[in-house]
């Protein structure tokens, strides 16, 4: 499932990449890189007016060892882009100027000028942690050792493989772990609720039944550049009630991406599953489960605090419906911050019902 969630001051869930794709490109191959009319790059607006966005591209074969850049039109300082992974091979850029709608820019690949200092966007990897980092701000925390619950509580609430915090530019923390209301909510996190696996019903949401749990398991790689930073992540989810003894049901690979786009923070997250071994595990109907999040603490009860989803419907009536997205928002220390998260159009049932609590702040 991929979801994109923004921050202000084989199933899978994500966003980013989404709006890249929706914007046209096509390069112009055959044409010396060192003439006026080199190698280009055609990007067309589409329907829909493009600002600060993520471009996704054909990574062409540029000659030389130098660093390559996207030369505007109106000229000036090439513009960065950073290769993806995988084949066939791609790279990405964040649009430098609006777009407006039925709108084409020519972009001319040219070296890029030398650079020194950290990358715009940084993977910070610790024992504990994985943070990133946008010009120098944290955006999130990952968390693959084992946290503990707060002093008192039950020890079965302890979890690794989630996000918390997550912030906003201005350094707002918008989600919450440990909640006195749920201990077993964990800021950003996956599992499903009500499943069947071997013949035994195993819930990995909610710890306190003892009968399922979701863990990290190994660092896959981490990224840093110039227009993103990225991590992947492998987690499983665990059957505490087999006969002999825990077993893995579902293997898990998060793929979680930050662009140096300006204002609001952008992340792309990417969850893949498959089963663990060669027995099923079937996930039934239920109110709640999956991708979720845990909104700030300061947002219980809070008046201001609220939802509000692409069909304009909030709290009050927006559950259990299928937007396209869906922002969480209220306020942290006086001042007014929020989470949307989009889903991709090639998520599973796109766009998937939404769970909007009555009176939590939990998505």
């Amino acid at each position: 499932m991929t979801v994109t969630m923004t921050t202000t001051s084989r199933p899978s869930v994500r966003a980013i990449v989404l709006i890249a794709a929706a914007l046209a490109v096509s390069l112009a191959a055959g044409c010396s890189s060192g003439s006026a009319a080199g190698p280009r790059l055609e990007v067309r607006a589409g329907a829909q007016d493009r600002e600060n966005c993520p471009v996704v591209f054909p990574a062409p074969d540029l000659p030389g060892d130098a660093a390559w850049g996207l030369l505007p039109p109106g000229g000036g300082e090439p513009i960065a882009f950073q290769r993806l992974a995988g084949d066939p091979p791609r790279a990405v850029f964040i649009l430098d100027e609006p777009l407006a709608a039925g709108e084409t820019r020519t972009y001319r690949f040219a070296p890029l000028p030398a650079r020194s200092g950290r990358p715009n966007v940084e993977t910070s990897v610790r024992p504990e942690t994985i943070t990133v980092y946008r010009r120098g701000r944290p955006v999130l925390v990952y968390h693959q050792e084992t946290v503990e619950p707060p002093a008192g509580a039950d020890p079965v609430f302890r979890r690794s493989g989630f996000i918390h915090p997550l912030y906003t530019p201005s350094g707002k923390i918008v989600t919450d772990d440990f909640p006195p209301d749920h201990f077993h909510q964990h800021g950003v996190f996956f599992a499903w609720v009500d499943t069947v696996f071997e013949g035994r019903e195993v819930d990995f949401w909610n710890q306190a039944k003892k009968l399922g749990d979701v863990e990290h398991t190994a660092v896959r790689h981490t990224v840093s550049g110039p227009v993103f930073a990225e991590f992947e992540v492998s987690l499983r989810h665990i059957d505490k009630t087999a006969p002999g003894g825990p077993k893995a049901a579902l293997q898990e690979t998060w793929t979680v991406r930050i662009y140096d786009t300006g204002g609001p923070f952008l992340v792309d997250f990417d969850s893949r599953q498959q089963t663990a071994s060669s027995s099923p595990l079937l996930i039934r109907k239920f109110r709640y489960g999956g991708f979720a999040v845990r909104g700030a603490r300061e947002w219980l009860g809070q008046p201001e605090a609220d939802f509000l989803t692409s069909e304009g419907k909030t709290r009050a009536d927006g559950n259990h419906t299928r937007p396209v997205w869906v922002e969480m928002h209220g306020l942290v220390d006086g001042s007014p911050a929020g989470i949307v998260v989009l889903s991709a159009p090639s998520n599973f049932r796109h766009p998937q019902p939404v769970r909007l609590h009555p009176s939590k702040p939990y998505f």
